[in-house]
């Protein structure tokens, strides 16, 4: 290989994520989409190229693989300016990128899955989509909180603390159904992270 390959999937947030950092960062790489259910995906996962069994997955121009999408954004964000160098800002971003995995994955994108993929709608319970709802919009007041009195979660700019929750966050109302007009500063903030020269869309396809 004489470049990065990455395997992802085109309306995930997680996959979202790290095109998007690898837009705003100008690197070369080789895109394979591996929508949910399709041929792509499966052959990945059978040809051991997806060994978790799950995108995205950025295969390095010397071999070696990295899974999981916020382990993904840590390689690349290494040494860059998207990283913090101060040991404890570097805690308090991480903080952010583990609040993502466990607390709002869970709960917005789950809840988007169940709207937007035909194959996830015998879950989507009315129950369930209610739950969901309100717990999304507590996460989501939570971060609300977070940006008082500043426009990035961690320090003066953006770091992958904000890749990180942008992934989801930025489709929350048209795929997720969240009331984003409830949550202003992450509307604004979600126009900075627009703003950043690079950025590409969810369905920006490399």
């Amino acid at each position: 290989m004489t470049q990065m390959t990455l395997y992802s999937m085109p309306s995930s947030g997680n996959s979202y994520k790290v095109r998007l950092l690898l837009a705003l960062q100008g690197r070369a790489y080789r895109h394979v989409p591996c929508e949910a259910g399709s041929d792509a995906l499966a052959q990945a996962k059978a040809e051991g190229k997806a060994p978790l069994g799950k995108v995205p997955v950025l295969h390095l121009a010397d071999g070696q693989v990295l899974n999981e999408s916020n382990a993904i954004l840590w390689y690349l964000g290494t040494g860059t300016t998207w990283v913090p160098t101060d040991p404890l800002a570097q805690a308090h971003m991480l903080s952010w990128m583990f609040f993502e995995q466990n607390r709002h994955e869970s709960v917005i994108a789950v809840r988007a899955a169940l709207r937007c993929y035909p194959h996830r709608a015998a879950q989507a319970t009315p129950e369930r989509m209610a739950t969901l709802l309100d717990e999304g919009h507590a996460i989501l007041a939570l971060m609300e909180d977070a940006l008082a009195g500043q426009d990035w979660f961690c320090g003066a700019g953006p770091t992958l603390a904000d890749i990180a929750l942008y992934g989801y966050t930025c489709t929350a109302d048209t795929r997720g159904g969240y009331d984003m007009a409830r949550f202003p500063r992450i509307t604004e903030w979600c126009g900075r992270m627009a703003a950043l020269p690079g950025h590409v869309t969810l369905d920006h396809a490399p």
